[in-house]
């Protein structure tokens, strides 16, 4: 049967407004050229000219954080504990069955950034689409903050999901969700506004909090879900595994068998 996939992952780089300051990952390019010297010093009495045109290997030198990049979260990201008390698991011991299931897009890019999606609004969504949610469905919206990917103000646009939604979500077995902005909550410069004048503190990082009542996951910094359909496709995100850590890179994409 043939299968068609598209990614929906961004590419992890430099030089470009994915993460707020001090928080940006730097990559180091080293070419051909720049590694020969060192490749022949493997294999003593070898020089640069035995090798093919001069050239050594191709390396890159990262510094990033686990949440640069498309990533997926582990619930220990949100909190120490889960599942009211449990201890939080980190990103090597998230089940991988959560990461390979049916996906479901939800088209959020008409609400203003820092809105907070609803209950009701995810409600709302999945009538117009005609899904119900069914345990493990992978769940994805998309924001206004897609298309600013890379943008001077993409950390603060887009919607995020507040904790009344996420809980709708994850009481019906969803495990999974994802975004393509920079939070599964709403821009915190957005929240921060609010903040000042409720002094409300349970608002501050609301969705991620959710966590703690009842364990999932989410992706963040998603790309392409304009071109998804509400439905009909898998999605696949298995993190890279790092032992004890909060999250891990994935190359998300959406499996389609036509």
């Amino acid at each position: 049967m043939p299968r068609r996939i598209v990614d929906i992952s961004a590419a992890l780089e430099a030089g470009i407004a994915s993460d707020p300051p001090g928080h940006l990952p730097t990559i180091e390019y080293l070419d051909h050229r720049a590694t020969a010297t060192g490749m022949i010093s493997f294999f003593p009495g070898a020089s640069v000219e035995d090798l093919p045109g001069g050239e050594g290997w191709a390396v890159e030198r990262l510094n990033v954080s686990t949440h640069n990049g498309t990533h997926l979260d582990a619930p220990y990201h949100f909190h120490s504990t889960m599942d009211g008390g449990q201890r939080a698991i980190t990103i090597d011991e998230v089940p991988l069955e959560w990461c390979f299931a049916p996906g479901v897009k939800l088209d959020f890019r008409h609400l203003p950034d820092g809105h907070v999606v609803t209950a009701a609004e995810i409600e709302a969504e999945l009538a117009r689409i005609g899904h119900a949610l069914q345990p493990y469905d992978i769940v994805v919206v998309n924001t206004a903050a897609g298309s600013h990917y890379g943008q001077s103000d993409y950390v603060s646009s887009g919607c995020g999901v507040g904790r009344e939604a996420t809980l709708y979500l994850t009481e019906r077995g969803v495990r999974i969700t994802g975004t393509d902005a920079w939070s599964w909550d709403a821009p915190f410069v957005h929240t921060a506004e609010r903040y000042a004048e409720s002094h409300d503190p349970s608002i501050i990082w609301e969705g991620h909090r959710a966590g703690m009542e009842r364990a999932y996951c989410h992706i963040e910094k998603l790309a392409n879900l304009e071109s998804l359909p509400p439905t009909g496709f898998m999605i696949s995100c298995f993190p890279f595994k790092i032992r004890g850590a909060s999250a891990g890179f994935t190359r998300a994409v959406a499996i389609f068998e036509d």
